[in-house]
């Protein structure tokens, strides 16, 4: 099964707490952390996670420092379990925020792949459908639209199409997320802020 989920809600969860839109990059990375144990434990085996492009620019901010707190703190954590790590899209929009620390890429793991964890950011899934569609002498030919799309953005099908699309934080849309893998998703819309999604919301979503 592939999951995916847009994390959001960071800013806002800050926020509600008297803290900087960035203050709660700990409780953040804290759920990502549990839900790629959850993932590990259901069996899941591509998670897919995404900052919401399209939220304000101080939720994409809260949103980015999370995951660049995750990658920093928990990679090692992740290739002793057998966890891949694949960081996907623009990695400069991060900054310093993104102190790549050992990436679970970078050893060389004895033990079979439980789980790839796939992090994606700052990126216009429309664009590059529509770059897609134009690429080439020929855009209309099926046949070649998958390698063309792979050739533009790399976040595009190795890892296979989303079963399932979370969304924390209120909205219903797919806020420009790997339009082409989740055209036959089914979408959960979790009824609260990112840092506070946990196994039962988690458990909800697959059920």
């Amino acid at each position: 099964m592939h999951v995916a989920i847009i994390m959001n809600g960071n800013g806002r969860w800050a926020l509600t707490r008297g803290l900087p839109p960035t203050g709660g990059q700990a409780e953040g990375a804290a759920a990502l952390r549990t839900t790629v144990e959850l993932a590990l434990r259901a069996g899941v085996k591509t998670l897919t996670v995404y900052a919401n492009s399209d939220s304000p620019l101080h939720e994409l901010d809260a949103g980015l420092r999370v995951l660049g707190g995750y990658l920093r703190d928990d990679a090692r954590r992740c290739a002793e379990q057998a966890v891949r790590i694949s960081v996907i899209g623009n990695c400069e929009r991060l900054g310093t925020a993104l102190s790549r620390g050992p990436q679970a890429d970078d050893y060389a793991a004895a033990t079979p792949l439980r789980l790839h964890l796939r992090i994606v950011i700052d990126y216009s899934a429309h664009d590059t459908v529509v770059q897609a569609s134009r690429y080439g002498s020929d855009p209309r030919a099926p046949e070649n639209f998958v390698q063309r799309l792979q050739e533009i953005d790399a976040t595009a099908l190795p890892a296979g199409a989303v079963d399932l699309l979370i969304r924390t934080g209120a909205g219903q849309c797919r806020s420009d997320f790997m339009l082409w893998e989740v055209a036959y998703a089914r979408l959960h819309c979790a009824n609260c802020l990112w840092p506070d999604f946990d196994a039962h919301h988690f458990q909800r979503a697959l059920g």
